[in-house]
């Protein structure tokens, strides 16, 4: 019975020592520059046995086509024929040396790859790929309802805890109120911050959305760097305000950086959604003023001709039918009709006495205006 060989577990690249850095270095960058530099390496590595495999690959193909030319000049017999022979036949040598080179440089290649140490790639790495049926769906996916409603009742439960730390000021202040309250460190408060600063700047109250926003630059910090360590949140906020609170001046910078980018976006938003608020407005008012036909008077009065205007500014019909009567029937009866349809003019007294539920038409203006004459 074979033993088994555990020699392999003998030089693995996954070492507790990466966990000794100095307190000034950014652990988890350098990390991930380690990581990248091997991962480099490994994909160098890779890419020269692919050139050997197939570099042997296309000298054995020229080998076998040199060989079968071989045969085919092997029966000929005129002197020509002779002086290919001898040709091809150092072509044929030429190949089979650079054949037996490329197979030991892909041997080694390979008794080379054996011989790397593992990391965290290789660890993981399958060892074969099949088709799986009647897989159970993965239970940790949400969904975006699932994450809608997940937010609706963080907020209903804590929204008095995240507003009180959305206006806390001081670095010490505000880790204290983590520690007392840890759940608040999550996506859902830094969700709710921001919807809080752009409900701010919509009230214009600029300089309170500004303190909100630096508390939500503050968490977003936090949640970045739990993503960085690969941690819950909850357990690494103390170690960003230790880190803030004594960071060099690009970490600094950073963090400001972010956060004035931060407060113009919120102004970006307040400003749209104080936009969309008003149009709505305007369109509710519009729709109120619309007249029986569903014309809204005031554009209707803007196409007016300025006679008719002024005939409606000052209530004035005698002038209306006085204007009426010089313009163009065609021109005079579609103008009617819109100021009917928008309300601009209804009916008169007398055909509200009559029962009548019918709008005046152009026709019952120009019959008026007639009357009027012969009084």
């Amino acid at each position: 019975m074979s033993r088994i060989d555990y020699s392999v577990w003998d030089h693995i690249e996954v070492s507790d020592d990466e966990d000794d850095t100095h307190p000034n270095i950014d652990t988890p960058s350098l990390f991930r520059w380690r990581h990248q530099a091997r991962v480099e390496r490994m994909e160098d590595f890779q890419k020269k046995g692919e050139e050997f495999n197939k570099s042997l690959i296309d000298c054995r193909r020229k080998l076998a086509e040199t060989q079968k030319k071989l045969q085919q000049l092997s029966v000929a017999s005129s002197d020509d024929a002779k002086a290919e022979l001898n040709k091809v036949q150092a072509e044929e040598k030429k190949l089979k040396k650079e054949e037996r080179d490329l197979a030991k440089k892909l041997e080694e290649h390979r008794r080379e790859e054996k011989k790397m140490p593992w990391n965290v790639d290789t660890l993981s790495r399958d060892g074969f790929s099949k088709s799986v049926v009647n897989v159970k769906p993965e239970a940790g996916v949400e969904t975006e309802e699932d994450k809608e409603q997940k937010h609706k009742t963080f907020v209903e439960k804590y929204e008095k805890q995240i507003k009180h730390f959305g206006m806390l000021r001081r670095w010490d202040d505000s880790q204290k109120y983590l520690s007392d309250n840890p759940y608040l460190v999550c996506e859902e408060t830094a969700n709710y911050l921001v919807i809080m600063c752009i409900d701010l700047e919509v009230e214009e109250k600029h300089a309170l959305m500004e303190q909100v926003a630096h508390q939500t630059i503050v968490m977003q910090f936090i949640l970045e760097l739990a993503k960085s360590l690969k941690v819950d949140p909850r357990g690494c906020f103390r170690q960003f305000f230790a880190k803030i609170k004594t960071a060099d001046q690009p970490y600094q910078d950073a963090f400001n950086d972010e956060l004035e980018s931060f407060k113009e976006r919120v102004r970006g938003r307040a400003k749209i959604r104080i936009e969309k608020a008003m149009k709505e407005l305007e369109e509710e008012e519009r729709q109120k003023r619309l007249g029986p036909g569903g014309l809204d008077p005031v554009e209707v009065y803007e196409t007016l001709p300025p006679e008719m205007q002024k005939c409606f500014d000052e209530k004035d019909i005698q002038m209306l039918q006085d204007v009426i009567s010089k313009m163009d029937p065609t021109e005079a009866k579609h103008h009617m009709k819109r100021c009917i349809d928008s309300g601009l003019w209804v009916s008169n007294a007398k055909g509200e006495e009559d029962g009548k539920d019918e709008e005046p038409t152009y026709e019952e203006v120009k019959q008026e205006q007639e009357e009027t004459k012969d009084d």
